[in-house]
């Protein structure tokens, strides 16, 4: 690297989060932290602001911000504590900050990551709500204000390095024929299908592969987390519905293809570790280490592949059907996802259901045009709603049964 990076990590205690400064950590001269932020867990907070010694440290929740101010001030630490939403905003748009690490999960890290890009920093978006919510909206703002994108979903990402450097500039001349996203197809990719209405949060959230947080372990095993990433790969590369597709791939080992005119396929390929996409960000266009192992071939033996089941994974379907309705029907669509997750997680939808709350919140309210950021928040309450009724009306049986001794 030239010259070193100011950077600012947005949810810096969830999982990207985590791995991002496992990543730094290991390039301390390249990187000065200025702030991280967090939702409420303020313990992890205070370790990380020990080890890094940010200028800023962020919560969410006020009382624990009181608390980590009196127990940084109590360890010397001159990092300084602010609180709420606002205040994320803030420390992504700081003038001395060059990188924002766009990790909050949800919808909730939309107002932090579009003040990034308005302010013309390289994102590291790892928060594919951003774009599936926002898409059009927030990337006219990219471009408006010369920001940059580096994607750090790993199939995001795989797509970002197996396509041609001048593609976003000429994408015509590039030859690109269609995306192809694998899937692990996460842990009930072959539990028979009525076994879903009993699967618990604690099964769902035992991804086979990867170390994720909760929400997003959820929505890898409905394969919904797959329905976004086709809507946020239309968003970031350009390409319509129809020019993406899905493979299930357990070994998740491949991380997604580029199919070209030509008959040529470029894959990425390396261990499942999100460190491997975050290092490729971080270092951009640069390669720098990253902690994981390196990919041995011989001991993995096969790499399989095979189509979705529909029937299985309904999602995947549903984003589709979204992604070609437009406007805010992807709004509808993650608005509705969250809220069934969430459910799901504190036992009060079964897991069979998530995909039954979305259909009906896209089936009951209509998508509109979305112009402003507003807008977006204004379509994601509506939706959300809309789910609460459906809740109120649900039947006990739509709960995860409770397991007999």
């Amino acid at each position: 690297m030239t010259e070193r990076q100011n950077i600012v990590i947005l949810g810096s205690t969830g999982s990207i989060g985590v791995s991002t400064l496992d990543v730094i950590a290991r390039h301390r001269t390249d990187f000065h932290i200025v702030a991280l932020t967090a939702n409420r867990r303020a313990d992890t907070l205070f370790e990380q602001c020990v080890h890094f010694g940010p200028e800023y440290a962020v919560l969410n929740d006020a009382d624990g911000a009181a608390r980590l101010a009196q127990r940084l001030s109590a360890s010397g630490i001159k990092t300084q504590v602010l609180c709420g939403v606002d205040a994320l905003e803030k420390v992504a748009a700081l003038p001395q900050v060059s990188v924002v690490m766009a990790a909050i999960v949800g919808i909730a890290g939309l107002r932090a990551t579009y003040a990034a890009v308005i302010n013309g920093k390289r994102v590291l978006l790892a928060n594919k709500e951003a774009l599936v919510t926002a898409g059009a909206i927030f990337m006219t703002a990219v471009r408006e204000h010369g920001a940059e994108l580096i994607p750090i979903d790993s199939e995001h990402n795989a797509i970002f390095q197996a396509l041609p450097m001048h593609f976003r500039s000429d994408p015509a001349t590039a030859g690109v024929r269609r995306i192809v996203l694998t899937a692990s197809g996460g842990p009930f990719r072959t539990l028979e299908p009525a076994q879903l209405a009993h699967v618990t949060p604690e099964q769902a959230c035992a991804h086979p592969n990867w170390v994720m947080g909760r929400k997003i372990s959820v929505d890898s095993a409905t394969m919904m987390n797959k329905g976004l990433e086709i809507i946020e790969a239309s968003r970031l590369f350009g390409v319509p519905e129809s020019a993406i597709e899905v493979v299930v791939h357990p070994e998740s080992i491949v991380h997604s293809l580029v199919e070209y005119v030509d008959g040529s396929s470029l894959a990425q390929l390396s261990n499942p570790d999100m460190r491997t996409p975050i290092a490729h960000a971080l270092g951009y266009p640069r390669r720098i280490e990253s902690g994981v192992a390196p990919l041995d071939l011989a001991r993995i033996g096969r790499l399989n592949f095979a189509a979705p089941e529909a029937a299985r994974f309904p999602c995947l379907s549903l984003a589709r059907q979204a992604l070609r309705i437009g406007g805010s029907a992807p709004t509808l669509l993650n608005a509705a996802n969250e809220m069934a997750v969430a459910a799901f997680l504190a036992g009060d939808l079964r897991f069979d259901l998530i995909p039954t709350l979305i259909e009906h919140v896209l089936a009951t309210v209509t998508a509109e045009p979305l112009h402003t950021l507003e807008d977006v928040f204004l379509v994601d309450q509506e939706a959300r709603a809309c789910a609460r009724m459906w809740f109120e009306r649900a039947p006990a049986t739509h709960r995860i049964p409770v397991a007999v001794e």
